[in-house]
């Protein structure tokens, strides 16, 4: 009987994936704070979701709490990428708590919108994931709070206090995809809401959810590098499925399992925003081990996207 010969697995690269300009501000802002100031430097909740940056953050000393009540008085604590309710910088305000504010640019941006809103007079509809810290960090925002929906169902058994001002936002690491309907269905519902130039989906989750779809077009399976509680790594994996790829999320390289990939399988593989390249390198130098040969990048956006340290931080404010 003859014996067929092995094929060779092909690795495509999706471009751009992992690290974001918000995710890497995040970690610069942590590794400058724990230069510049005593230890131990505190943050509240993890910087960003990806385990591996945040136990390199860990063991070069900075001290992860969910509550600022874990922080001693006369500490430095620093706010997450995700952003923080109102009262949250009140508290520490009050405390006289050194605070370092990490919060993405493009998050701070959609704080910006619903403060605004409110300030106007109306009241705002978030799209987004219940209990997501950046969800739980929005809907802080404004005294009386932020009405909430993931579904056109949700939109549809809302209850309002007046329809003709009304606004909306959303969650930036939502998929592009299915924000649409949301957005369709407030609308419809809601012919008087108020919205966003364009939905607060960030630059860096659209391309990449974008460099997914090319992914799932040549690939028959997709992986997604990034953690479970990484938001826009969920998204990634989600946008493969519905693009008819099977997709899987791992943190690391050891957890692919063998029967996930066949020979002759195209292998696709991406980052989340909060992942960095070195889980990427350790991926495809498994990969290779295991017998493939062809590595592709994929052609996609350039993001030169670059966002600054908080002044404090500075170059010029250290000197």
């Amino acid at each position: 009987m003859a014996i067929e010969p092995q094929v060779d697995n092909q690795l495509l690269l999706a471009s751009p994936r992992g690290f974001c300009a918000g995710v890497e501000r995040a970690i610069e802002i942590v590794e400058r704070a724990l230069e510049l100031y005593p230890a131990p430097v505190y943050v509240r909740h993890e910087i960003v979701h990806n385990r591996y940056v945040v136990d390199g953050l860990r063991d070069k000393g900075a001290v992860f709490v969910e509550s600022l009540n874990d922080v001693p008085d006369d500490s430095t604590v620093i706010f997450s990428a995700h952003g923080v309710a109102s009262k949250v910088v009140v508290e520490a305000e009050q405390r006289g708590l050194n605070v370092i504010d990490a919060t993405c640019p493009l998050v701070t941006k959609v704080h910006m919108e619903v403060r605004r809103h409110h300030q106007l007079g109306r009241e705002i509809v978030l799209i987004g994931h219940e209990g997501h810290p950046e969800v739980l960090g929005t809907m802080g925002q404004v005294p009386g709070g932020v009405l909430l929906v993931a579904t056109p169902e949700d939109v549809k058994g809302l209850k309002v206090s007046d329809p003709t001002r009304l606004a909306f936002v959303t969650q930036t690491t939502l998929s592009v995809d299915d924000t649409v309907p949301v957005v369709e269905a407030l609308k419809q519902h809601f012919p008087l809401i108020v919205g966003p130039a364009h939905e607060d989906i960030c630059y860096a989750t659209q391309n990449r959810q974008e460099a997914v779809k090319q992914l799932a077009k040549r690939a028959d399976i997709v992986l997604v590098i990034g953690s479970p509680n990484s938001s826009n790594s969920n998204r990634l994996r989600e946008v493969a499925e519905a693009h008819g790829c099977r997709s899987y999320m791992i943190e690391r390289y050891d957890d692919i399992q063998p029967d996930w990939i066949s020979p002759g399988h195209v292998v696709g593989v991406t980052a989340g925003a909060s992942a960095p390249e070195t889980l990427v390198k350790e991926v495809v130098d498994h990969l290779r081990q295991q017998g493939t040969l062809s590595v592709e990048v994929l052609d996609g956006p350039e993001e030169a996207v670059d966002f600054p340290l908080p002044v404090m931080l500075s170059s010029s404010a250290v000197q």
